[in-house]
């Protein structure tokens, strides 16, 4: 059997916090609608109880994101590896960005447009660090 190295413990925090932020995400715009109809009252709990996971998971994210730049030689990489990294970056900080809004946002445009692009945006970054993890 292989053993644990530092580095597959860092990809494996990244890779299960990152999955918890998106897969939590899809996983809760599928339950809501469903939500809403039967239980209303309920929705906003939920998405509350949802919030005290996904943030903390979004941290985590960064912070071993840190953590993988600092393992990584990035004056000797590729310029296409070098662009990849930096958008992939730009979409986890929109992320971010745009699940706040959908969070605080008191508009239905706020809610939608926060929700949606917060989502789109993290399964951006998530491909862009598979990317740069196979090195395709």
């Amino acid at each position: 059997m292989l053993s644990p190295t530092t580095a597959t413990i860092r990809i494996f925090l990244h890779v299960i916090a990152a999955s918890i932020w998106v897969g939590g995400q899809f996983t809760l715009a599928g339950v809501v609608p469903a939500l809403r109809r039967s239980a209303p009252a309920a929705t906003k709990p939920v998405a509350q109880a949802f919030a005290r996971l996904a943030w903390p998971a979004f941290a985590v994210t960064v912070v071993t994101g840190m953590w993988n730049l600092m393992a990584v030689d990035i004056t000797t990489a590729s310029s296409a590896y070098q662009a990849t990294l930096m958008v992939k970056i730009a979409f986890a900080i929109a992320s971010g960005a745009f699940v706040a809004l959908h969070q605080f946002g008191r508009t239905k445009l706020a809610l939608a447009v926060g929700g949606a692009l917060g989502a789109l945006c993290a399964v951006a970054a998530m491909f862009m660090g598979i990317m740069l993890h196979t090195g395709n």
